[in-house]
């Protein structure tokens, strides 16, 4: 299964002080945060609810050369985020081998390895003063993660949060000052949090010199309990019907709610000074939860905007700051976190939105002084279409949209200058009026200027950023490398000169494939979509070796961009097909829900309808054909082989569940809670889940069977992959496993990508061949 990444961010307001902000420029000494601390009231089994605040760790200053000691060509740039002025960007590039924090002009060549450490760098974020950038990076390439942070020149890099064991870190947004930057502390609550404070030199969140901003004065530092939400109905069918979220006031005093599956990690969110100034404030923590985070804070600091709940299942939640009271709870899409942002004024709210609907929208909430939302109402929608991205201008003149139609990409940029006052109702507890039937009728009604479209030179958008008064978008595509480009005109994209080129996607000789869609039919009459990749120099009509390729998730959607796995595949002489199987994402609400419980039965037979459509469809040998994939569809591929064994010649599951008991007893805490709501919870649906376990009808394997992992993945344990690759190897099954050191869930360093591609092409070439 995909990790479901798990960030809080936040920004109240420090003031500083006009004129202070340049990159470079002095901390003012007026405005500190501030928090009385108390002590955290007790959790119901006895132990603290808050965890120990992070330890400001210093590191030596950032010393990487201008080129990395070892320069791909073909390498990838992403993750973009640009300084105020919109002229420098940090993003994240492969280049060097493994996926480091990087800087360059946005119209120059010449680019600065910021941090050359080995551990994998997986966000970034510049602060909006420009005097830093926070970062995140994966030790060892696992799990659990550290935020960091460094001055644009590589001087006083030094880590925010989780350099504590056992803990992990995750970045957040920035205080719109830059004054500070929230970071959620992630630790399982099984365990007692460790005690940082000797550390840190502090006894946690302290009081501390200066002023409070306005919105946070006369608060305590009692803890308060952010706790899951019970949704009381089953979840959409087909059609999806409304949720029904009856939810626990948000940081009420003395507020807890039982958690929703009973396991989880504890998550702290803090608000910490990057200069180390101002102790941590602890702004709230949610037990045994599956994630959250804080998208937004109004200007003044006085309202809060959090997404928090399992997937399938997120929320999003406006906070009062001054009183922690909820004024409203409305249900947001999964996918990218950032579900959207207050109007500057904070008098609307805009979500990226799939309350009551099949397809996500542009929702819009007019707010009044207290946050209490007094109407929503719909500001852009596209039948059959999610949207994907959403970035809102800071001066709230615009809306950058990013659709996603049948896996591509399509932008566009809508005027919100004249945003008013929505017109539907909504009730006192900011929760959409009862009448969902009016709600799902609504179409673009709020009251929003034209919008006008931005080409793209490839199929995807993966991250929209501002850069200034320009925009910055993070771009993929089937004939090319991830890249970083800039619309210096607003309308058309320029590649920043440090991506690859597109000439420079592929080594020389062997053209990208760019495949073709098929839509096959589900024996149940459920239709299905993928992406067919015709291996170079077969005829029309001439049947292939066929591998079905199967993606993770299973939210996951398959999209078509260059995946160097397909290309090292059909460089082999073997086709692929890539399909979105029911779970997938881009088709709808009741697409996503259709493998849940028992439902996943009728995703494994997915697998061998698509791969019969491949075949009738021409181009599949039948006698020829391979199951592969990653994560989930490292489930799918082991299921595939017990189900259907006389189908497939061979397969490849890469970091695959095996039996769905064990993968929640070594799982992670926050996976688990959130895996619950689409396998089924690990105990009162206990036969369900040894039923859908592939370790539970091994006996009908007959396939031979390679089996890759990633030494410190903590999201499916190699475990899965060593039961199944043992338990065939004693039925006389041939079955091979690959694991790859200092890799976790996701292969980052190019070295062990290589090895891996290699070995897998490898096995199927020699299976399918003959």
């Amino acid at each position: 299964m995909a990790a479901d990444a798990r960030n809080l961010t936040g920004e109240p307001l420090a003031v500083r002080p006009p004129g202070v902000g340049t990159a470079g420029a002095e901390r003012p000494s007026t405005a500190h945060l501030q928090r009385t601390a108390h002590p955290p009231p007790p959790a119901p089994d006895g132990r603290t609810a808050a965890f120990a605040a992070p330890a400001r760790v210093p590191l030596p200053n950032a010393s990487g050369p201008r080129e990395a000691t070892t320069r791909l060509i073909a390498h990838g740039c992403w993750y973009p985020s640009a300084d105020p002025a919109g002229t420098q960007v940090a993003f994240i590039c492969d280049r060097g081998g493994v996926p480091q924090l990087w800087t360059g002009p946005v119209d120059g060549k010449a680019v600065h390895l910021l941090d050359d450490g080995p551990d994998p760098v997986t966000e970034v974020s510049w602060s909006p003063d420009g005097r830093w950038i926070a970062y995140t990076t994966a030790p060892g390439g696992g799990e659990h993660t550290r935020v960091l942070c460094v001055r644009p020149d590589g001087s006083d890099r030094h880590i925010l949060a989780g350099a504590e064991p056992g803990s992990s870190a995750h970045l957040g947004c920035w205080a719109h000052d830059g004054s500070a930057i929230a970071v959620t502390v992630a630790v399982p609550t099984a365990v007692p949090a460790p005690d940082a404070t000797a550390e840190a030199g502090s006894t946690g969140p302290a009081p501390a010199d200066g002023l409070l901003p306005a919105p946070w004065q006369g608060r305590t530092g009692d803890t308060q309990l952010l706790g899951p939400a019970p949704h009381t109905d089953p979840g959409p069918g087909l059609p999806s019907p409304l949720l029904t979220v009856e939810t626990t006031a948000i940081g009420a005093p003395g507020g807890r709610t039982a958690p929703a599956a009973g396991f989880g990690d504890g998550l702290s969110a803090y608000l910490i000074d990057p200069d180390g100034v101002a102790a941590p404030v602890l702004l709230a923590v949610e037990k045994d939860a599956a994630t959250l985070r804080v998208c937004d804070l109004s200007r003044d600091g006085a309202l809060a905007l959090l997404r928090r709940g399992p997937r399938g299942r997120r929320e999003a939640v406006v906070l009062r700051t001054a009183d922690l009271v909820t004024t409203c709870v409305m249900q947001v899409a999964d996918g990218d976190p950032w579900i959207g942002s207050f109007s500057p004024r904070a008098d609307t709210l805009w979500l990226r939105s799939n309350a009551h609907r099949e397809f996500a929208v542009l929702l819009a909430a007019g707010l009044d002084p207290e946050g209490r939302p007094h109407g929503w109402s719909v500001g852009a929608a596209r039948e059959g279409s999610d949207l994907e991205l959403l970035r809102c201008a800071r001066d709230g003149s615009s809306a950058v949209l990013a659709w996603n139609v049948r896996g591509v990409s399509e932008v566009e940029v809508l005027d919100t200058s004249a945003a008013g006052r929505p017109g539907a109702d909504a009730d006192a507890s900011g929760r959409l009026g009862r009448d969902r039937e009016a709600f799902g009728r609504l179409g673009r009604d709020h009251d929003t200027g034209p919008s006008r479209s931005v080409s793209l030179p490839h199929e995807v958008v993966t991250r929209i950023t501002d850069a200034g008064p320009r925009l910055l978008l993070a771009l993929s595509g089937s004939r090319r490398r991830p890249g970083i480009w800039w619309l210096p005109d607003g309308a058309t994209p320029v590649r920043t000169p440090w991506s690859s080129r597109d000439e420079d996607a592929v080594p020389p000789g062997r053209p990208p494939v760019r495949p073709v869609p098929l839509r096959p039919t589900a024996r149940d009459g459920l239709p299905l979509n993928g992406w067919y990749y015709r291996a170079p120099g077969r005829g029309p009509g001439e049947p292939a070796p066929c591998v079905i390729h199967l993606h993770g998730g299973p939210e996951d959607q398959e999209r078509p961009v260059l995946n160097p796995l397909y290309h090292e595949i059909l460089g082999r002489g073997l086709d692929v097909f890539a399909p979105d199987v029911r779970g997938s994402s881009g088709y709808g609400r009741s697409f996503v829900d259709a493998d849940l419980g028992r439902g996943r039965f009728a995703a494994i037979d997915d697998v061998a309808d698509c791969a019969a459509h491949a075949v009738l469809a021409g181009p599949a040998d039948p006698a020829r054909l391979a199951v592969m994939g990653r994560s989930y569809g490292g489930y799918l591929t082991f299921a595939s082989l017990v189900w259907h064994p006389d189908l497939f010649r061979t397969g490849v599951a890469v970091c695959g569940m095996s039996d769905l008991a064990t993968f929640f007893e070594g799982t992670e805490p926050w996976i688990a809670q959130s895996a619950a709501h689409k396998y089924g919870h690990p105990e009162r649906d206990r036969e369900l889940l040894r039923a859908l376990s592939p370790m539970s009808r091994v006996d009908a394997l007959r396939a031979p069977v390679l089996a890759v992992h990633g030494e410190h993945d903590t999201n499916v344990p190699p475990g899965e992959s060593e039961q199944f690759v043992r338990a065939a190897r004693e039925r006389g099954v041939t079955a091979e496993m690959l694991t790859l050191l200092d890799e976790g869930h996701e292969f980052l360093r190019a070295d062990n990508r290589r090895l891996f591609r290699r070995a897998a092409a490898d096995w199927l070439q020699r299976h399918l061949s003959t």
